[in-house]
Protein backbone atom coordinates (compact mmCIF):
# COMPACT_ATOMS: atom_id res chain seq x y z
CA UNK A 1 0.00 0.00 0.00
CA UNK A 2 1.28 3.46 -0.90
CA UNK A 3 2.71 5.49 1.99
CA UNK A 4 0.12 8.18 2.73
CA UNK A 5 2.76 10.78 3.62
CA UNK A 6 4.31 10.47 0.14
CA UNK A 7 0.99 10.28 -1.74
CA UNK A 8 0.17 13.76 -3.13
CA UNK A 9 -3.50 12.74 -3.53
CA UNK A 10 -3.92 11.10 -0.11
CA UNK A 11 -6.58 13.53 1.18
CA UNK A 12 -8.67 13.04 -1.96
CA UNK A 13 -9.18 9.38 -1.06
CA UNK A 14 -11.67 10.41 1.66
CA UNK A 15 -15.20 10.87 0.17
CA UNK A 16 -16.36 13.55 2.64
CA UNK A 17 -13.22 15.58 1.95
CA UNK A 18 -13.96 15.33 -1.78
CA UNK A 19 -17.52 16.56 -1.19
CA UNK A 20 -16.24 19.50 0.85
CA UNK A 21 -13.75 20.58 -1.80
CA UNK A 22 -16.16 20.07 -4.70
CA UNK A 23 -18.87 22.09 -2.94
CA UNK A 24 -16.41 24.82 -1.99
CA UNK A 25 -15.10 24.97 -5.56
CA UNK A 26 -18.56 25.45 -7.07
CA UNK A 27 -19.69 27.92 -4.42
CA UNK A 28 -16.55 30.07 -4.50
CA UNK A 29 -16.77 30.24 -8.27
CA UNK A 30 -20.15 31.93 -7.82
CA UNK A 31 -19.01 34.29 -5.07
CA UNK A 32 -15.97 35.36 -7.09
CA UNK A 33 -18.19 36.16 -10.06
CA UNK A 34 -20.69 38.04 -7.87
CA UNK A 35 -17.97 40.13 -6.19
CA UNK A 36 -16.53 41.14 -9.54
CA UNK A 37 -19.94 41.99 -10.97
CA UNK A 38 -20.88 44.11 -7.96
CA UNK A 39 -17.65 46.11 -8.12
CA UNK A 40 -18.08 46.65 -11.86
CA UNK A 41 -21.71 47.76 -11.52
CA UNK A 42 -21.02 50.20 -8.69
CA UNK A 43 -17.96 51.75 -10.33
CA UNK A 44 -19.80 52.22 -13.63
CA UNK A 45 -22.69 53.91 -11.82
CA UNK A 46 -20.50 56.26 -9.77
CA UNK A 47 -17.20 56.78 -11.67
CA UNK A 48 -15.66 57.10 -8.21
CA UNK A 49 -12.89 54.78 -6.93
CA UNK A 50 -13.97 55.54 -3.36
CA UNK A 51 -17.23 53.68 -4.06
CA UNK A 52 -15.09 50.55 -4.44
CA UNK A 53 -13.61 51.30 -1.04
CA UNK A 54 -17.15 51.36 0.35
CA UNK A 55 -17.74 47.91 -1.14
CA UNK A 56 -14.78 46.69 0.89
CA UNK A 57 -16.03 48.50 4.01
CA UNK A 58 -19.52 46.99 3.86
CA UNK A 59 -17.96 43.56 3.45
CA UNK A 60 -15.49 44.19 6.26
CA UNK A 61 -17.84 45.41 9.00
CA UNK A 62 -19.61 42.01 9.31
CA UNK A 63 -16.17 40.42 9.48
CA UNK A 64 -15.40 42.39 12.63
CA UNK A 65 -18.88 41.95 14.14
CA UNK A 66 -19.71 38.31 13.46
CA UNK A 67 -16.59 36.22 12.84
CA UNK A 68 -15.59 35.71 16.49
CA UNK A 69 -19.16 34.87 17.63
CA UNK A 70 -19.30 32.57 14.60
CA UNK A 71 -16.28 30.73 15.97
CA UNK A 72 -18.03 30.12 19.31
CA UNK A 73 -21.12 28.83 17.47
CA UNK A 74 -18.95 26.52 15.34
CA UNK A 75 -17.50 24.93 18.50
CA UNK A 76 -20.95 24.49 20.09
CA UNK A 77 -23.11 23.10 17.27
CA UNK A 78 -22.96 20.79 14.26
CA UNK A 79 -20.80 22.65 11.75
CA UNK A 80 -22.68 21.19 8.79
CA UNK A 81 -25.98 22.63 10.05
CA UNK A 82 -24.39 26.06 10.51
CA UNK A 83 -23.07 26.00 6.94
CA UNK A 84 -26.45 25.00 5.49
CA UNK A 85 -28.34 27.75 7.37
CA UNK A 86 -25.87 30.49 6.42
CA UNK A 87 -25.67 29.40 2.78
CA UNK A 88 -29.47 29.52 2.58
CA UNK A 89 -29.30 33.15 3.70
CA UNK A 90 -26.57 33.91 1.15
CA UNK A 91 -28.73 32.40 -1.59
CA UNK A 92 -31.52 34.82 -0.72
CA UNK A 93 -29.21 37.86 -0.75
CA UNK A 94 -27.82 36.91 -4.17
CA UNK A 95 -31.36 36.66 -5.57
CA UNK A 96 -32.20 40.03 -4.00
CA UNK A 97 -29.07 41.59 -5.57
CA UNK A 98 -30.15 40.35 -8.99
CA UNK A 99 -33.59 41.94 -8.55
CA UNK A 100 -32.19 45.23 -7.16
CA UNK A 101 -29.70 45.45 -10.03
CA UNK A 102 -32.42 44.75 -12.62
CA UNK A 103 -34.55 47.53 -11.12
CA UNK A 104 -31.56 49.94 -10.97
CA UNK A 105 -32.26 50.35 -7.27
CA UNK A 106 -30.37 52.80 -5.06
CA UNK A 107 -26.75 51.91 -4.47
CA UNK A 108 -27.46 51.97 -0.75
CA UNK A 109 -29.79 49.00 -1.26
CA UNK A 110 -26.95 47.12 -2.95
CA UNK A 111 -24.60 48.08 -0.11
CA UNK A 112 -27.19 46.86 2.44
CA UNK A 113 -27.59 43.54 0.62
CA UNK A 114 -23.82 43.22 0.46
CA UNK A 115 -23.70 43.76 4.25
CA UNK A 116 -26.27 40.96 4.78
CA UNK A 117 -24.51 38.64 2.35
CA UNK A 118 -21.17 39.21 4.06
CA UNK A 119 -22.79 38.65 7.47
CA UNK A 120 -23.98 35.19 6.43
CA UNK A 121 -20.55 34.39 5.03
CA UNK A 122 -18.75 35.53 8.18
CA UNK A 123 -20.92 33.31 10.37
CA UNK A 124 -20.21 30.28 8.22
CA UNK A 125 -16.45 30.82 7.69
CA UNK A 126 -15.26 29.39 11.07
CA UNK A 127 -17.55 26.37 10.67
CA UNK A 128 -16.24 25.67 7.17
CA UNK A 129 -12.59 26.21 8.09
CA UNK A 130 -12.81 23.93 11.14
CA UNK A 131 -14.68 21.16 9.30
CA UNK A 132 -11.78 19.80 7.24
CA UNK A 133 -9.78 18.36 10.20
CA UNK A 134 -12.87 16.27 11.03
CA UNK A 135 -12.78 14.63 7.58
CA UNK A 136 -9.17 13.43 7.25
CA UNK A 137 -6.41 12.15 9.61
CA UNK A 138 -4.13 14.70 11.25
CA UNK A 139 -1.07 13.55 9.34
CA UNK A 140 -2.82 14.51 6.08
CA UNK A 141 -3.77 18.05 7.13
CA UNK A 142 -0.89 19.71 5.25
CA UNK A 143 -1.86 17.74 2.15
CA UNK A 144 -5.52 18.70 2.63
CA UNK A 145 -4.69 22.40 3.12
CA UNK A 146 -2.60 22.43 -0.06
CA UNK A 147 -5.47 21.00 -2.11
CA UNK A 148 -8.00 23.26 -0.40
CA UNK A 149 -5.88 26.25 -1.37
CA UNK A 150 -5.61 24.92 -4.93
CA UNK A 151 -9.39 24.61 -5.14
CA UNK A 152 -9.81 28.19 -3.92
CA UNK A 153 -7.37 29.44 -6.53
CA UNK A 154 -9.03 27.38 -9.27
CA UNK A 155 -12.34 29.07 -8.52
CA UNK A 156 -10.63 32.46 -8.32
CA UNK A 157 -9.29 31.77 -11.79
CA UNK A 158 -12.43 30.41 -13.43
CA UNK A 159 -14.99 32.58 -11.61
CA UNK A 160 -13.75 36.02 -12.71
CA UNK A 161 -12.87 34.87 -16.23
CA UNK A 162 -16.36 33.41 -16.61
CA UNK A 163 -17.91 36.49 -15.02
CA UNK A 164 -16.17 38.72 -17.56
CA UNK A 165 -18.01 36.97 -20.38
CA UNK A 166 -21.31 36.85 -18.47
CA UNK A 167 -21.04 40.59 -17.72
CA UNK A 168 -20.72 41.28 -21.44
CA UNK A 169 -24.03 39.47 -21.90
CA UNK A 170 -26.08 40.17 -18.77
CA UNK A 171 -25.01 41.69 -15.43
CA UNK A 172 -27.80 40.19 -13.31
CA UNK A 173 -26.97 36.67 -14.50
CA UNK A 174 -23.83 36.71 -12.35
CA UNK A 175 -25.90 37.19 -9.18
CA UNK A 176 -28.24 34.36 -10.22
CA UNK A 177 -25.22 32.14 -10.90
CA UNK A 178 -23.99 32.77 -7.34
CA UNK A 179 -27.38 31.77 -5.90
CA UNK A 180 -27.26 28.50 -7.83
CA UNK A 181 -23.77 27.65 -6.58
CA UNK A 182 -24.88 28.23 -2.96
CA UNK A 183 -27.67 25.68 -3.35
CA UNK A 184 -25.24 23.17 -4.84
CA UNK A 185 -22.88 23.53 -1.87
CA UNK A 186 -25.78 22.98 0.55
CA UNK A 187 -26.59 19.67 -1.18
CA UNK A 188 -22.97 18.46 -0.99
CA UNK A 189 -22.55 19.44 2.69
CA UNK A 190 -25.64 17.34 3.49
CA UNK A 191 -23.89 14.25 2.07
CA UNK A 192 -20.81 14.50 4.30
CA UNK A 193 -20.08 11.95 7.00
CA UNK A 194 -18.35 13.78 9.85
CA UNK A 195 -17.01 12.33 13.08
CA UNK A 196 -18.64 13.76 16.19
CA UNK A 197 -17.20 16.95 17.66
CA UNK A 198 -15.54 16.62 21.03
CA UNK A 199 -17.75 17.53 23.97
CA UNK A 200 -16.67 20.44 26.12
CA UNK A 201 -17.94 22.54 28.99
CA UNK A 202 -19.71 25.66 27.76
CA UNK A 203 -18.87 29.05 29.23
CA UNK A 204 -20.04 32.59 28.58
CA UNK A 205 -19.48 33.36 24.91
CA UNK A 206 -17.21 36.33 25.65
CA UNK A 207 -14.91 34.09 27.73
CA UNK A 208 -14.84 31.55 24.92
CA UNK A 209 -13.93 34.26 22.41
CA UNK A 210 -11.08 35.38 24.67
CA UNK A 211 -9.80 31.79 24.87
CA UNK A 212 -9.40 31.76 21.09
CA UNK A 213 -7.53 35.08 21.13
CA UNK A 214 -5.31 33.95 24.03
CA UNK A 215 -4.48 30.71 22.23
CA UNK A 216 -3.21 32.56 19.15
CA UNK A 217 -1.32 35.09 21.31
CA UNK A 218 0.47 32.32 23.23
CA UNK A 219 1.75 30.62 20.05
CA UNK A 220 4.25 33.18 18.77
CA UNK A 221 4.86 31.37 15.48
CA UNK A 222 1.11 31.37 14.82
CA UNK A 223 0.76 35.01 15.93
CA UNK A 224 3.60 36.08 13.67
CA UNK A 225 2.14 34.19 10.73
CA UNK A 226 -1.40 35.57 10.90
CA UNK A 227 -0.29 39.12 11.75
CA UNK A 228 2.20 39.15 8.86
CA UNK A 229 -0.57 38.18 6.46
CA UNK A 230 -2.86 40.77 8.05
CA UNK A 231 -0.59 43.73 7.36
CA UNK A 232 0.60 42.45 3.98
CA UNK A 233 -2.98 42.14 2.74
CA UNK A 234 -3.99 45.41 4.42
CA UNK A 235 -1.47 47.39 2.38
CA UNK A 236 -1.44 45.24 -0.76
CA UNK A 237 -5.12 45.63 -1.65
CA UNK A 238 -4.71 46.28 -5.39
CA UNK A 239 -7.48 43.84 -6.36
CA UNK A 240 -10.25 46.22 -5.30
CA UNK A 241 -8.96 48.82 -7.76
CA UNK A 242 -8.87 46.48 -10.76
CA UNK A 243 -12.07 48.01 -12.25
CA UNK A 244 -10.24 51.36 -12.35
CA UNK A 245 -7.17 49.86 -14.06
CA UNK A 246 -9.29 47.84 -16.51
CA UNK A 247 -11.49 50.77 -17.53
CA UNK A 248 -9.40 53.91 -17.14
CA UNK A 249 -5.65 53.22 -16.83
CA UNK A 250 -4.62 50.30 -19.04
CA UNK A 251 -4.96 50.83 -22.81
CA UNK A 252 -7.58 48.72 -24.65
CA UNK A 253 -6.65 45.27 -25.94
CA UNK A 254 -7.63 44.32 -29.48
CA UNK A 255 -10.49 41.83 -29.53
CA UNK A 256 -11.26 42.18 -25.83
CA UNK A 257 -13.95 44.27 -24.12
CA UNK A 258 -13.20 46.20 -20.94
CA UNK A 259 -15.35 43.71 -19.01
CA UNK A 260 -13.30 40.84 -20.37
CA UNK A 261 -10.07 42.67 -19.49
CA UNK A 262 -11.36 42.98 -15.93
CA UNK A 263 -12.21 39.29 -15.83
CA UNK A 264 -8.73 38.25 -16.98
CA UNK A 265 -7.03 40.65 -14.56
CA UNK A 266 -9.10 39.25 -11.68
CA UNK A 267 -8.20 35.72 -12.76
CA UNK A 268 -4.44 36.35 -12.98
CA UNK A 269 -3.61 36.13 -9.22
CA UNK A 270 -5.61 32.91 -9.01
CA UNK A 271 -3.77 31.44 -11.98
CA UNK A 272 -0.46 32.19 -10.29
CA UNK A 273 -1.62 30.84 -6.94
CA UNK A 274 -2.96 27.67 -8.55
CA UNK A 275 0.30 27.11 -10.41
CA UNK A 276 2.30 27.55 -7.21
CA UNK A 277 -0.18 25.37 -5.33
CA UNK A 278 0.19 22.52 -7.79
CA UNK A 279 3.98 22.73 -7.46
CA UNK A 280 4.02 22.59 -3.65
CA UNK A 281 1.27 19.94 -3.55
CA UNK A 282 3.56 17.57 -5.46
CA UNK A 283 6.64 18.44 -3.43
CA UNK A 284 7.61 17.10 0.02
CA UNK A 285 6.40 19.03 3.09
CA UNK A 286 8.08 22.36 3.88
CA UNK A 287 11.34 22.09 5.81
CA UNK A 288 11.84 25.88 6.26
CA UNK A 289 8.25 27.07 6.23
CA UNK A 290 8.83 30.35 8.09
CA UNK A 291 11.53 31.59 5.74
CA UNK A 292 9.46 30.52 2.73
CA UNK A 293 6.54 32.60 4.00
CA UNK A 294 8.67 35.72 4.55
CA UNK A 295 10.13 35.50 1.04
CA UNK A 296 6.68 34.88 -0.40
CA UNK A 297 5.19 38.00 1.19
CA UNK A 298 8.21 40.06 0.11
CA UNK A 299 7.76 38.86 -3.47
CA UNK A 300 4.07 39.80 -3.27
CA UNK A 301 4.97 43.35 -2.24
CA UNK A 302 7.57 43.74 -5.00
CA UNK A 303 5.29 42.68 -7.86
CA UNK A 304 2.48 44.85 -6.46
CA UNK A 305 4.74 47.89 -6.90
CA UNK A 306 5.55 46.83 -10.47
CA UNK A 307 1.85 46.31 -11.27
CA UNK A 308 1.01 49.83 -10.10
CA UNK A 309 3.60 51.26 -12.50
CA UNK A 310 2.66 49.09 -15.49
CA UNK A 311 0.81 50.59 -18.47
CA UNK A 312 0.36 47.43 -20.50
CA UNK A 313 -2.20 44.67 -20.04
CA UNK A 314 0.38 42.12 -21.21
CA UNK A 315 2.78 43.24 -18.47
CA UNK A 316 0.14 43.71 -15.76
CA UNK A 317 -1.31 40.21 -16.20
CA UNK A 318 1.98 38.34 -15.52
CA UNK A 319 2.67 40.62 -12.54
CA UNK A 320 -0.71 39.76 -11.00
CA UNK A 321 0.05 36.10 -11.80
CA UNK A 322 3.27 36.36 -9.77
CA UNK A 323 1.45 38.16 -6.95
CA UNK A 324 -0.90 35.20 -6.62
CA UNK A 325 1.95 32.70 -6.74
CA UNK A 326 3.86 34.43 -3.94
CA UNK A 327 0.71 34.92 -1.86
CA UNK A 328 -0.21 31.22 -2.02
CA UNK A 329 2.94 30.28 -0.10
CA UNK A 330 1.83 32.27 2.94
CA UNK A 331 -1.73 30.94 2.64
CA UNK A 332 -0.57 27.31 2.84
CA UNK A 333 1.81 27.96 5.75
CA UNK A 334 -0.80 29.89 7.74
CA UNK A 335 -3.71 27.50 7.26
CA UNK A 336 -1.59 24.43 7.98
CA UNK A 337 -0.27 25.92 11.22
CA UNK A 338 -3.79 26.82 12.37
CA UNK A 339 -5.02 23.26 11.78
CA UNK A 340 -1.97 21.48 13.20
CA UNK A 341 -1.62 23.52 16.38
CA UNK A 342 -5.28 23.78 17.36
CA UNK A 343 -7.23 21.11 19.33
CA UNK A 344 -10.64 20.20 17.90
CA UNK A 345 -12.58 21.80 20.78
CA UNK A 346 -11.08 25.21 19.87
CA UNK A 347 -10.86 24.96 16.09
CA UNK A 348 -13.95 27.09 15.44
CA UNK A 349 -12.71 29.94 17.63
CA UNK A 350 -9.11 29.84 16.41
CA UNK A 351 -10.30 29.65 12.80
CA UNK A 352 -12.45 32.70 13.56
CA UNK A 353 -9.44 34.61 14.89
CA UNK A 354 -7.48 33.63 11.79
CA UNK A 355 -10.38 34.67 9.55
CA UNK A 356 -10.88 38.02 11.24
CA UNK A 357 -7.17 38.79 10.98
CA UNK A 358 -7.01 37.99 7.28
CA UNK A 359 -10.56 38.71 6.13
CA UNK A 360 -10.87 42.06 7.84
CA UNK A 361 -7.50 43.12 6.46
CA UNK A 362 -8.72 42.17 2.97
CA UNK A 363 -11.75 44.40 3.25
CA UNK A 364 -10.11 47.20 5.25
CA UNK A 365 -7.22 47.04 2.78
CA UNK A 366 -9.72 47.53 -0.03
CA UNK A 367 -11.20 50.51 1.80
CA UNK A 368 -7.73 51.95 2.40
CA UNK A 369 -6.88 51.49 -1.29
CA UNK A 370 -10.07 53.23 -2.39
CA UNK A 371 -9.49 56.11 0.03
CA UNK A 372 -5.86 56.66 -1.04
CA UNK A 373 -6.94 56.42 -4.69
CA UNK A 374 -9.56 59.11 -4.07
CA UNK A 375 -7.15 61.42 -2.21
CA UNK A 376 -4.16 60.91 -4.51
CA UNK A 377 -4.46 58.44 -7.39
CA UNK A 378 -5.01 54.71 -7.98
CA UNK A 379 -1.36 54.33 -9.02
CA UNK A 380 -0.06 55.93 -5.81
CA UNK A 381 -2.44 53.72 -3.82
CA UNK A 382 -1.09 50.49 -5.31
CA UNK A 383 2.60 51.44 -5.34
CA UNK A 384 2.60 52.77 -1.77
CA UNK A 385 0.82 49.61 -0.62
CA UNK A 386 3.53 47.42 -2.15
CA UNK A 387 6.26 49.47 -0.47
CA UNK A 388 4.49 49.20 2.89
CA UNK A 389 4.29 45.40 2.46
CA UNK A 390 8.06 45.17 2.03
CA UNK A 391 8.57 47.27 5.17
CA UNK A 392 6.26 44.94 7.13
CA UNK A 393 8.27 41.87 6.06
CA UNK A 394 11.50 43.44 7.32
CA UNK A 395 9.90 44.39 10.63
CA UNK A 396 8.30 40.97 11.19
CA UNK A 397 11.55 39.14 10.44
CA UNK A 398 12.99 41.02 13.42
CA UNK A 399 9.92 40.96 15.71
CA UNK A 400 9.29 37.20 15.33
CA UNK A 401 12.60 35.30 15.19
CA UNK A 402 10.77 32.00 15.79
CA UNK A 403 8.79 32.60 12.61
CA UNK A 404 12.00 33.27 10.68
CA UNK A 405 13.55 30.06 12.06
CA UNK A 406 10.44 27.86 11.90
CA UNK A 407 10.98 24.62 9.99
CA UNK A 408 8.70 21.58 9.65
CA UNK A 409 4.98 21.42 10.45
CA UNK A 410 5.35 18.11 12.29
CA UNK A 411 7.39 20.02 14.89
CA UNK A 412 4.75 22.73 15.28
CA UNK A 413 3.30 21.33 18.51
CA UNK A 414 6.71 21.48 20.22
CA UNK A 415 6.55 24.00 23.12
CA UNK A 416 9.74 25.57 21.84
CA UNK A 417 7.84 26.74 18.77
CA UNK A 418 5.16 28.58 20.77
Amino acid sequence: MKNRSSDPYAAWRYPSFRNLLLGRMIFLMGTQAQAMALGWEIYNRTDNPFSLGLVALFKGIPMVLFTLPGGVIADRFDRRVIIRICLSGATCTSLAMAYASFQSASLWILYALLFLDSSFMRMTTPAGASLMPMLIPKELLENGVKWSSNIFQTTSLIGPALAGFILSWNLQATYLMCAGTSLTFIALVTRMDVRLQEKRTRQHWRKEVMEGLEFVWSRKVLLGTVSLDLFAVLFGGAVYLLPVFARDILPPVLGMTREQMLGWLHAAPAAGALSMGMVIAHRPPFTRAGRAMLWGVAGFGAVTIAFGLSRSFWVSWPLLFLAGAFDNISVVVRHTLVNVLTPDVMRGRVSAVNSIFIGSSNELGGFESGLVAKLFSPVISVVSGGIATLVVVLLWAGFFPRLREFGRFQDADDPSER
